[in-house]
This record gives structure tokens, sequence and C-alpha cells, in this order.
């Protein structure tokens, strides 16, 4: 990675992090092509993660499990589209998750549906299997 996308991405960072109580969002899609999303995603799982369970804590709906954020890939392209934060038992389930799957669908042609599967990969154009026993509980979308 050149020096130009590490300081894009670290001013990116600090931003987020400076207003991290503020509710922003972000679309992911526009800073793929700054410096690739699945990067991006793993820069700020943590801090993200923190902040979801902090939400959650204070409305009185904590996940007992474990819990991380990992890329959505889309299942059509394998291209990164967004994150999600997953919960689970802890162990293997949730240490094995990698990213989560978007698979869209047309239901009687009037409803569109998003299928979100936590998966061992985060290239589903490879392979991929679902991980059981975890869920998808949190959707980030990140808009410059």
């Amino acid at each position: 990675m050149n020096a130009l996308k590490k300081k894009t991405l670290a001013l990116i960072l600090a931003s987020v992090l400076a207003l991290g109580g503020s509710a922003w969002a972000f679309n992911l899609g526009d800073l793929i092509g700054v410096v690739g999303g699945g990067f991006v995603v793993s820069a700020i799982a943590g801090p993200i993660n923190d902040f979801i369970n902090t939400i959650t804590l204070n409305r009185g709906a904590k996940v007992e499990g474990h819990t991380k954020v990992v890329p959505i890939v889309s299942i059509g392209s394998g291209t990164h589209i967004g994150a999600a934060q997953v919960a689970g038992p802890r162990g293997d389930a949730i240490n094995g998750t990698k990213a989560v799957a978007q698979i869209e669908a047309t239901f009687q042609n009037r409803l569109r549906v998003k299928i979100l599967v936590p998966i061992d990969s985060e290239n589903p154009i490879q392979r991929f299997r679902r991980v059981q026993g975890v869920g998808v509980s949190a959707i980030i979308d990140l808009r410059l």
C-alpha cells in the first residue's frame, strides 16, 4: 500500500474515532476505491464492535456471547460491500466466522430479499460454508 493510501486511511480513521459519539454513516463503496474494503473493515472492526456493544449494553440488549465485526461480501462478485457485527458463542464458531455473505433475491416479483449468512471465508467465489450458531447482530454502512 502506498503512502498516500496510508495517509488517507489514517485521516479517515482519525475522523471516525474523533467523532465516534456521533451517529455517522459512510458508504463503504466509495471507500473501497481508496484502500480496499477488507482492509478498511479490519482497521475499524475493533472500535466499531466496542461502540455497538456499548450501545446495546446501555439499551438493555447486551449480547451474552462473543461479537466481532467482519466484512459483508456479495455472493455474485466476492466484492466487499459493507460490514456486519456477528454474535455467537465463544470459541470456534465466532472465531471461524470470516465474513457475512449477502445473497439478494426477489420474492414473487414484489419483494426484494437480502439474505445474510455468516461464512468461514472472505472469498465466497472459491468456497464457503455457513458458520452454525452465529448470527448477524448489526449492519454497518459507511458513507463519506
